[in-house]
């Protein structure tokens, strides 16, 4: 990726210096990256809010009444996992940061939830079932507030921010369906190899 982004800068100033628009992309590369810092401040504080929130929301038992409500929902789409097992709670808070458009956030849960899940899985040297639906389902990151593209748009000087939550609702929503259809899908068609010695 570093080579590409390389690449592009200097086809930048090659192009730049050949229509004789230095000038303009130097200015374009500073105003960028005045940008990208001012983008990067204004990120500090939602995240910090939300993330303080998610924080919140996991002592008063919010998360825990969420693991709860969904359960009859975990329960059919991570069949190998136990009721009580923790993997709920750390899905039930994946998928609330999702929710509210805080990937940051959701990843290092996600790591907990798999880390749960791994010690419920029998081969350990691939990922289960409940594995691949999690990382499908989490991959497709349905969003109820996207709040980090919010927090970009508003950096910019976005007149509507807002006006993002609709389609990011409609899109994520049709992503997260297909994920768990398919997830479902290749489960019937994939038949795994049992290694039985070499033998078939």
């Amino acid at each position: 990726m570093n080579y590409i982004f390389y690449f592009l800068i200097v086809i930048s100033i090659v192009a730049g210096a050949v229509n004789g628009k230095l000038d303009d992309v130097v200015n374009a590369i500073l105003s960028g990256a005045e940008l990208s810092v001012k983008v990067a401040f204004s990120l500090i504080g939602i995240m910090g809010f939300w993330l303080g929130m998610m924080k919140i929301a996991e002592k008063c038992g919010l998360i825990e009444f969420i693991s709860k409500l969904i359960k009859p929902i975990t329960k059919r789409l991570f069949t190998d996992i136990p009721e009580d097992s923790p993997a709920v709670g750390d899905i039930a808070m994946s998928f609330t940061a999702n929710a509210f458009g805080l990937s940051n956030a959701a990843t290092p849960i996600g790591i907990k939830a798999m880390e749960e899940m791994q010690k419920h899985n029998k081969d350990k040297s691939s990922a289960s079932d409940s594995m691949c639906m999690f990382l499908a389902m989490n991959t497709a990151g349905f969003q109820l507030i996207p709040a980090t593209v919010i927090a970009v748009l508003v950096s910019i000087g976005y007149k509507n921010p807002t006006s993002i939550i609709a389609p990011t609702l409609l899109v994520t929503s049709i992503a997260f369906v297909s994920a768990i259809v398919f997830a479902k899908l290749f489960k019937k068609l994939w038949k795994p190899q049992i290694d039985n010695g070499g033998e078939e």
